[in-house]
């Protein structure tokens, strides 16, 4: 897809989802893809290499949840894999600053050059494991917000996240599928970790042929501190949830 093409259908996909998409932002999105699919044939970062689903999927779906984070924000994306939402997020909301933290050191390399080649300056990407992170008092209880796309289930996402976030901030936890049982599940590993389900926006992706695809952004707000004793070792995690 030339860039021309690549820009009318980007803004037509963030329209059809009630999202603006300037021409701009669409040239950096194209930057983006061309990265992506370039050294995907070298390392596994996404399995979607069709130019309209990588819009709608990638882009798209990172940037619904833009409108639910303060503006000058301090953002943590726990488990962010190939760049998703933190590069489009960065490209849409300069104003953020955004920690980058996944535990595969080639994809953080990736995600830190990336950033780097498309000078998004907000970006900061570091290698490591979400529970030992969020027990470091650089960054334990120091972020505004907290996202995670399609990492864990919610009873281990919470307690893997909720460490990071400042009482007052959120977590933000991007779904796919159906959030009810999970939320049922995560009830009190949310509640140990300082958090209250403050809501569940059920929204969906408009393609232009009429399909859509549902999403969930599961939004946890941070009312206490977490007790010291959370995130537990990750082995404990995986084998008792809280």
């Amino acid at each position: 897809m030339e860039r021309s093409e690549f820009v009318l259908e980007c803004q037509k996909a963030f329209d059809m989802n009630e999202m603006y998409c300037s021409e701009e932002q669409a040239f950096w999105l194209h930057a983006l893809m061309v990265r992506m699919l370039e050294v995907n044939k070298t390392m596994n970062l996404t399995a979607i290499t069709d130019e309209k689903m990588i819009i709608l999927r990638h882009f798209v779906d990172s940037v619904t949840v833009s409108r639910y984070l303060p503006e000058n924000s301090r953002l943590i994306d726990v488990g962010c894999g190939a760049g998703f939402p933190t590069l489009p997020l960065a490209i849409f909301r300069p104003d953020l600053r955004i920690t980058a933290l996944d535990g595969t050191a080639k994809r953080i390399r990736y995600v830190e050059e990336t950033a780097r080649l498309l000078s998004l300056a907000n970006v900061t990407a570091i290698a490591g494991r979400a529970e030992e992170y969020a027990q470091d008092p650089n960054y334990r209880e120091r972020f505004d917000a907290v996202t995670a796309r399609a990492v864990a289930a919610l009873p281990m996402l919470s307690e893997l996240c909720l460490g990071f976030a400042r009482v007052g901030g959120k977590m933000i936890a991007m779904k796919a599928q159906q959030a009810s049982d999970e939320i049922s599940l995560a009830k009190n590993a949310i509640s140990l970790c300082g958090g209250e389900l403050k809501e569940v926006v059920s929204c969906s992706l408009k393609q232009s042929d009429g399909e859509e695809e549902q999403r969930n952004l599961i939004i946890v707000q941070k009312i206490t501190n977490t007790p010291k004793k959370y995130p537990r070792h990750f082995s404990q995690i995986s084998k008792k949830t809280l």
